[in-house]
């Protein structure tokens, strides 16, 4: 059928319009088109370009040197050393299971290794290098790099990795590093320090390699570096370096350190020798001590089980962490306290039948027949309890605490140690706050020969005499500046004792070591210009009872090592002119006369003499067999120089 003219005017006209609403909305739709892909390919070019960048760039740390620890002489005692490690990236490994296995048998792998790369693929991003195996020698980079066709993901790496030239001599001061643990993250609010989160970064662990870590671990540096889609580094495009850590000195000698641990051996002690014009610690020994490079290289379960299970405690740092009974070191405090009080005059005698019964107790003295009447430097010379029992009553324990206070028991000092004991100097106030309880006369006589209540660490003690000897409220410090200069510190002050009663409690402690009734007598030194000045001390570990007591009390050969009195020994010297100050204290080692003295006699020769000392500094009757034992030490002990260190040795 034929439309009409009217018709066909109508259909244009609505085909017109269409076509019009049409064009209006593709030409809306292209103008908005063009518009925003003006506005991304001009406009904002720059912005996504930068974008784009970012998303090709890389930012990567870079972790920077340690600062590396030298003792007092500028001996290297914490080193940084090239070394090599395999590292494997997964992302370029087609069969992990074939790597492995080859690298098993190339490198001697054990399950246990085995089962912890797996575990470090798991947890790491497939482009991250993991460590196979650290440390490796330069054998086992030459055979896994021969074979390097055959190991696709494995690459053979060079790194800096911490190293103690001088092993365990100064294990426990100096400390170690180790793998960041979760523990280390969450403490000193570092969680969100980007470097710890590096793999295989190390921290230090315990000593001053603790204690310094934020100045001895440096600032990262960064490296920008171009990355493919899957993260794989392409090329390295601008490097930041990072800035090493300082380097750091410390008051400790290596020469006096390695002695002090040799001549130790053998024993459950701890030793320290103080400068005491200035507080340094030139030497601090612990023993047994314990190889740090274990621990760095990654210690096996079966040497730390044996380090752990030794009933010498060779990871406890006993120098600062152990807390001993005193014994009758402590007498000088007591008589310096009756002096300053006014209470007791030198000459004054006390008559000693080997006990006093005060309150209805009997209290024994060391020696059971007694001391017959003896004075101020008597009591001291031949370590007189009875008469410091005399001493207690007349001063009580606010003197016997305002002393050891002054002189300073019962505090921490500001050292770079690990779990430093502050020990107890007590008092009424504390045994209340304790346990709720009042002092009684009985605690005031055991405080009094160093027994009861009272605990001191070898440290301290060592402060103690360095403050005697000095006159002054001297220090212990271990750290000083690399330009081998003293701290910056003012000179310690005078501790306000009379030079009067310093005298008669520095003379007792000359007759300790130099009077034929002396308790130290045979470890008295020859030579007149080093003379020493000491103190014995025995502490009981178990308290005698009665029945013990009247059935005779056994030798301490006879018990069995762990039931022995800690031995200890105090001293400085020269006798005139004071320089070193001297503690020794040995776990279970019966008496201070027999077990310390002579080692601190050793000591102190070593340290006036700077070296191992003639035999004519001994006495004449002990000198075939000194020159023995210092034949034999001089065969175990480190040269002078240190020029080979016992890593290298070993």
């Amino acid at each position: 059928m034929r439309r009409s003219q009217r018709d066909l005017a109508q259909i244009s006209q609505k085909t017109t319009r269409r076509a019009l609403l049409m064009g209006g909305v593709m030409t809306t739709f292209v103008g908005v088109l063009g518009l925003r892909m003006w506005q991304l390919g001009v406009r904002d070019a720059d912005q996504y370009y930068l974008l784009a960048e970012e998303n090709r760039i890389s930012l990567r740390l870079v972790p920077p040197n340690r600062g590396r620890i030298y003792d007092r002489a500028g001996k290297i005692v914490a080193d940084n050393e090239q070394a090599f490690r395999i590292t494997l990236v997964r992302e370029e490994v087609k069969d992990l299971e074939d790597v492995l296995a080859k690298l098993r048998r190339l490198l001697g792998l054990d399950d246990e290794a085995i089962v912890k790369i797996k575990g470090q693929i798991e947890r790491t991003s497939g482009f991250a290098p993991i460590t196979v195996k650290d440390r490796v020698t330069w054998e086992e980079l030459s055979i896994v790099a021969v074979n390097a066709p055959a190991l696709p993901g494995i690459h053979p790496e060079m790194v800096l990795s911490r190293v103690y030239p001088f092993g365990p001599d100064f294990a426990h001061q100096v400390g170690y590093v180790g793998p960041v643990s979760e523990n280390d993250l969450k403490e000193e609010e570092v969680a969100a320090e980007p470097l710890l989160r590096l793999p295989d970064f190390e921290v230090g662990k315990i000593g001053i390699e603790r204690r310094h870590e934020r100045a001895l671990r440096g600032l990262p540096g960064t490296q920008r570096v171009e990355v493919n889609v899957s993260g794989r580094t392409m090329r390295e495009l601008a490097l930041d370096p990072p800035t090493a850590g300082p380097d750091m000195q410390i008051t400790l000698d290596h020469h006096l350190q390695n002695f002090m641990r040799v001549r130790l051996e053998g024993q459950s002690a701890a030793a320290i020798v103080m400068d005491v014009t200035d507080g340094d610690v030139l030497g601090c020994t612990s023993a047994p001590s314990f190889d740090p490079n274990l621990f760095v290289r990654g210690i096996s379960n079966l040497d730390y089980g044996a380090l752990r299970d030794n009933e010498f405690r060779p990871l406890s740092d006993k120098t600062v962490q152990g807390a001993y009974p005193p014994g009758s070191t402590v007498k000088m405090s007591n008589a310096l306290a009756a002096l300053e009080s006014g209470v007791m005059d030198p000459a004054e005698t006390v008559a000693c039948n080997g006990y006093v019964e005060i309150s209805g107790r009997r209290f024994h003295c060391w020696k059971r027949g007694g001391h017959g009447r003896v004075d101020m430097v008597g009591a001291l010379r031949e370590s007189c309890d009875v008469y410091f029992y005399e001493v207690a009553q007349r001063i009580g324990i606010d003197g016997i605490f305002a002393m050891n206070d002054r002189l300073g028991l019962g505090q921490k000092y500001d050292l770079p140690l690990s779990g430093m004991a502050r020990g107890n100097n007590p008092s009424r106030d504390w045994k209340q706050k304790k346990y709720g309880q009042d002092w009684l006369i009985g605690d005031t006589i055991n405080a009094s020969i160093g027994q009861g209540f009272t605990l001191a660490s070898p440290i301290q003690l060592a402060t103690m005499v360095a403050r005697l000897a000095s006159g002054t409220a001297v220090l212990p410090r271990m750290v000083r500046p690399i330009s081998g200069t003293s701290t910056e510190n003012s000179a310690p002050a005078s501790l306000g004792l009379s030079a009067e009663a310093l005298s008669i409690v520095r003379q007792g402690m000359f007759e300790v070591s130099n009077h034929e009734r002396g308790t130290a007598y045979a470890s008295r030194i020859a030579d007149p210009t080093k003379v020493m000045a000491g103190k014995t001390g025995s502490s009981q570990v178990f308290s005698i009872s009665a029945a013990e007591r009247a059935a005779g009390v056994r030798s301490q050969d006879e018990l069995p090592w762990n039931r022995r009195d800690h031995a200890l020994f105090v001293a400085f010297a020269p006798f005139d002119a004071p320089r070193y100050a001297v503690t020794v204290v040995v776990e279970h080692g019966g008496g201070g006369s027999t077990a310390a003295a002579p080692i601190a006699r050793d000591i102190m020769l070593f340290a006036q003499y700077g070296g191992l000392p003639p035999t004519d500094a001994y006495p004449a009757s002990q000198r075939t067999r000194v020159s023995d034992q210092l034949a034999l030490l001089s065969d175990r002990i480190l040269p002078p120089d240190g020029a080979t260190s016992i890593v290298s040795r070993t």
